[in-house]
Formats: C-alpha cells, sequence, structure tokens
C-alpha cells in the first residue's frame, strides 16, 4: 500500500478546493458552506454572506469531495451519504451526499485559525470585561471545573483555548478533542485525538476511550474539547476524584440548561444511575459555567454562573457573578462567588 505524505494530500487539495482557494486563504473568513456547485456562502465578521464563488459544475465539486474522504479514509460507497473530516490545516468539514443534500454536494467548513486568541485580545474586542477576567483567573488558580457553553458558532473553542493560558505551567494537562484544535502554551501538555473506524468498521478511538486512558496518565488537570456523549458521565467522575481545575464545552443556551445538558448526556452512557444521584454528581463537580452568545455579529460572554447544591427537591440550581447588561452593552458583576471567599 503506497503511503502518501501530508505534503503531497495538502497540493492535491489545494487544487481540487481551488474555487474557494481565496475563501480559504482570507483570516476573516470563519466558515465556508458550499450548497451544491454555484451556491458558496461565507461567515465573515459574524455574518452570513453570498460570496462570488462557484465550481464549475457538481462533478468538479464531487472531485474536491472524493480528494477529502481519500485523505481521512473514507471509502465513498452507495451507503456512504455524509462524513465527517479534518483537512491538513486544522479546518473541520462535514460532507452531506445526494441524494440526502437534495440541492447538491453539500461542504461546510469550519476554518481552524492560525492566530490564538488570548483573554486580552478577547477584552480588546468586548467579548468579555476585564474585571471578569481577574473573576476566571481566580477560578482556574482555586482549581474550580468549568464548562463552556453556547450555541453552534458562539466561539466556545476560542473560549476555552484562551482560557487554557491561565493554568499554571506546573501542572500535567492532558486534552482530549475529536479533532486538534486547542494550542496550549504550557510545556507539559499531552494532546490525544480520536479516530474514526476504518473501512472494515474496526479501529475506532472515541472521546470515551481517551477519557479513560487520560485517567491513567496521571493528568492534573483534563481538558474536553467538547462534551456531547456518554462520556460526560467519565469527565463528572474524574471532576469529582482529584482533577480540579478541568474544562469542556457543551452545546446549551443557559447555565442551567447546561447542567441538564450534562444530565442528559451522562445518561447516554448506559449505566444505570438513579437520577437524584446523577444529578447531584452533576452539581459537584461543575463549578462554575460560563455561557457565550452571539449578540448581534459579536461572540460575547453573557453570563459567568456559580454552580450551587442541589434544592430540597433535587433541581439545579445557580448564581449568576456576571450578567451582559444589554443597556449599556457589557458584562457586569451582580455578586460573589463562594470560593472567593474560600482558602484555597
Amino acid at each position: 500500500m503506497t503511503v502518501i505524505s501530508e505534503p503531497v494530500f495538502e497540493a492535491a487539495l489545494a487544487y481540487f478546493l481551488s474555487p474557494i482557494g481565496a475563501l480559504m486563504a482570507d483570516e476573516t473568513v470563519r466558515e465556508v458552506m458550499i450548497n451544491g456547485a454555484d451556491q458558496v456562502f461565507i461567515e465573515q465578521g459574524g455574518e452570513l454572506k453570498l460570496s462570488d464563488a462557484k465550481f464549475n459544475d457538481e462533478e468538479q465539486l464531487m472531485a474536491a469531495v472524493r480528494n477529502i474522504a481519500q485523505y481521512v479514509g473514507v471509502h465513498l460507497k452507495e451507503d456512504v451519504s455524509r462524513f465527517d473530516a479534518r483537512l491538513p490545516a486544522g479546518h473541520r468539514v462535514h460532507v452531506v451526499l445526494p441524494p440526502v443534500a437534495r440541492q447538491g454536494v453539500s461542504v461546510t467548513i469550519r476554518k481552524h485559525s492560525k492566530s490564538s486568541f488570548g483573554l486580552p485580545e478577547l477584552v480588546k474586542l468586548g467579548s468579555i470585561s476585564e474585571e471578569s477576567t481577574g473573576f476566571l483567573r481566580s477560578a482556574m488558580v482555586k482549581e474550580q471545573n468549568m464548562v463552556i457553553a453556547g450555541g453552534t458558532g458562539t466561539g466556545k473553542t476560542t473560549f476555552i483555548n484562551a482560557l487554557s493560558a491561565l493554568i499554571p505551567n506546573t501542572d500535567r494537562i492532558v486534552t482530549i478533542e475529536d479533532a486538534a484544535e486547542l494550542q496550549l502554551e504550557q510545556e507539559h501538555v499531552v494532546s490525544l485525538e480520536t479516530r474514526a473506524p476504518d473501512r472494515r468498521g474496526m479501529g475506532a478511538v472515541t472521546i470515551r476511550d481517551l477519557l479513560h486512558s487520560s485517567l491513567r496518565m496521571r493528568p492534573d488537570r483534563i481538558i474536553v474539547g467538547e462534551c456531547r456523549g456518554g462520556e460526560a458521565l467519565d469527565l463528572l467522575q474524574a471532576m469529582n476524584t482529584g482533577h480540579g481545575g478541568s474544562m469542556s464545552t457543551v452545546h446549551a443556551n443557559s447555565p442551567i440548561e447546561t447542567l441538564r445538558r450534562l444530565e442528559t448526556l451522562a445518561l447516554f452512557s448506559g449505566e444505570d444511575i438513579p437520577l437524584r444521584f446523577l444529578r447531584a454528581q452533576v452539581a459537584s463537580a461543575i463549578n462554575v459555567v460560563v455561557q457565550l452568545q452571539r449578540l448581534g455579529g459579536k461572540r460575547a460572554v453573557a453570563a459567568i454562573s456559580e454552580v450551587l447544591p442541589l434544592t430540597s427537591d433535587g433541581e439545579y440550581q445557580v448564581r449568576d457573578i456576571y450578567l451582559y447588561d444589554y443597556n449599556d452593552n457589557e458584562l457586569k458583576r451582580v455578586a460573589e462567588a463562594g470560593f472567593e471567599s474560600a482558602p484555597h
């Protein structure tokens, strides 16, 4: 079997994706959305725009898809209607093929930014206030477990990457991702990445598999790029058993919904856990929820909330520490967190 080097693949991909080459090279373009050969939308400056880019025909677009599939080891057969991929530069790709995609081959490319946004840059962009970064620094030093929550495209990965800079350089950090996007600056970082099954359905390595491995690798902190399944239970248990200051992201629209979402994901593990006990695990494992939203064309922190113990009725409760003031368009302090006055 001939092994093709990554530079050769990069050159081939650049050729097949040449109709959108300028968009891929433009750092201001965050996503490229191909809806058939003659319609390409982009996200730029927080807005969706129809670009002038087009493929000559559906066959030219399909040739690009075949090349991407070859790179990630996907064998395009009649029963393959969609697949995920990561390009050499780190861009995430999702492909949906006809007849599932009714108007033609659909390709969505979420670009991996080469520039790393730190908290100071996010403050300048108005995504977070200077004061609240000090609060997050204190939370990180006191090893509070955090979840970064928000909808699609709210900048969860960017924010968790920026937040990771607050982790002390003395800690051993294990990162677990579907596609390696985190760019940690610390000296002692072990980066783990999932692997899709081969064409025979063998050799898959999941987030949950990697979490099990990470617990045997003596981590001080674990960062999971995104929780979207039963691995949530393993992460909660890790957070509750000595891996303080760990983090992950989750799709949710409020801090309370974040806790409910983690509960639901943990149930996907297949473990038979009484609901009251599971909720207690969630409430004790998660200390802080950072809620992100798209506010107009800007990605911003809408709330930073502390997770409190369950109510007497077994319901989740949170205390908002910072809330976004829509009148003044800024994140404002509204309360003090319990851990701020507690000794480290």
